[in-house]
């Protein structure tokens, strides 16, 4: 949004008028928080994909300590204060950050990276990084760093997770060979041999560098340069991976039918444990689609699809429009409060069937004369989108397309 219609929504929505009051002291700083923050939500609609944090010292001027990935904030901000008669003083930090010597990529390193809220061990897992993960390094802070993922969300990752690059070593690391692992999980050995010793486990979809091949295992690298070797029927070539045609829903439905009776995890985007679109995302990315991380993010790309008769959800129009493969959508709140929040979404099967992680992956129907009807989740669907027909839209990108992977695998 261009900074001059943020402003003007913020006067036609009445924030300035409020606001614009003539006194220099703790009244002034008020006013500075108010307008910081109705601007902050115009520039940042999603804190899960970008950053938008200030303090505020002092108060005439106020000095607004700002942090953000925004590149025009200050403008947009300062503009704001001016039309609102405001003196301040805008200290902006921004995100990556681009002083000497600054660490700016990097690639996960384990076979699973546990992304938290805040950077502490304690902290809420909020999505999940799997090996070979490329990242864009936002800063970091006591032990963690604040990080980037191809789908666009930012979350904490701890050091150890990660193999820090410089521009250089991240370029030398896109062009390597590649396998990319298939297997469901398993290991990487010391040597080619199953009786040696383990060097870490592995997971579908985990992204290796090889440098040759002994016998029936590939010798592999890791992103931080520990070496190893894996069988070669548990992986294929990273290129053909890459480049495969657009899949089908009936690719789609045969990987998602691979986590049936995994667990859930909140947080959880592997093969070890998944939530709810962590298990939507896992089941296209390892078709070589990336999608939103969270429910209420995939909710909003892809193709509508109708399923509404009368301003209600009908479930003969949803058999009717419904395609494998399409996302479904669901809200705990459905009926009880307005414009309901998106808090679940699972994988349309056909006829009525759909496969969803709730407690375990498992398979349900919609149909409440079927023996796995669910009846919680079929009450409260209220929306679905369909993906296969957006591939190459709005964050509904192809691996190779996408702006974190589009240099690796060149060779």
């Amino acid at each position: 949004m261009k900074y001059s219609n943020i402003l003007m929504v913020l006067l036609l929505g009445g924030s300035l008028n409020a606001l614009a009051f003539q006194s220099p002291d703790s009244t002034q700083y008020f006013q500075v928080r108010q307008l910081t923050e109705n601007t902050g939500k115009l520039l940042v609609p999603d804190k899960r994909t970008d950053v938008f944090q200030y303090e505020l010292e002092g108060t005439n001027p106020v000095t607004i300590n700002l942090e953000t990935t925004i590149a025009g904030a200050t403008t947009a901000l300062q503009a704001a204060y001016n039309q609102a008669g405001l003196r301040t003083i805008i200290k902006q930090t921004l995100l990556p950050l681009a002083e000497p010597g600054a660490v700016t990529r990097g690639v996960v390193k384990l076979s699973v990276g546990n992304n938290r809220k805040t950077p502490d061990h304690a902290a809420e897992m909020v999505t999940q990084t799997i090996l070979g993960t490329p990242l864009q390094i936002l800063k970091k802070q006591r032990g963690y760093s604040l990080v980037r993922s191809p789908d666009n969300y930012i979350s904490w990752l701890e050091n150890e997770s990660i193999a820090l690059m410089d521009d250089a070593r991240f370029k030398e690391w896109e062009q390597e060979k590649k396998i990319v692992y298939i297997a469901d999980n398993g290991f990487s050995y010391t040597e080619p041999d199953e009786k040696s010793l383990r060097v870490s486990d592995l997971v579908k979809g985990n992204i290796l560098s090889i440098t040759g091949k002994k016998g029936k295992y590939y010798h592999i690298l890791y992103p931080d340069g520990r070496a190893g070797y894996i069988h070669t029927k548990d992986a294929v070539d990273y290129n053909k991976w890459l480049r495969r045609p657009n899949p089908t829903a009936d690719q789609i439905l045969e990987t998602a039918k691979l986590f049936v009776g995994v667990p859930y995890l909140w947080g959880g985007t592997s093969i070890k444990g998944v939530d709810c679109s962590g298990f939507t995302k896992s089941a296209y990315f390892l078709n070589g689609i990336v999608l939103p991380r969270d429910a209420s993010q995939q909710a909003l790309v892809g193709e509508a699809v109708d399923i509404y008769e009368a301003d209600t959800v009908n479930l003969q129009k949803s058999l009717q429009n419904l395609k494998a493969g399409d996302l479904l959508f669901f809200a705990s709140s459905k009926g009880r409060v307005a414009n309901p929040r998106i808090t679940h979404t699972a994988i349309y099967i056909g006829e009525g069937v759909f496969i969803q992680a709730a407690g375990l992956v498992r398979i349900n129907s919609m149909i409440p004369s079927a023996a796995d009807y669910a009846d919680f989740q079929s009450r409260t669907l209220v929306s679905a989108r369909r993906m296969l027909t957006a591939v190459g839209s709005a964050q509904v990108s192809r691996v190779e397309d996408n702006p974190f992977y589009q240099n690796t695998g060149k060779k």
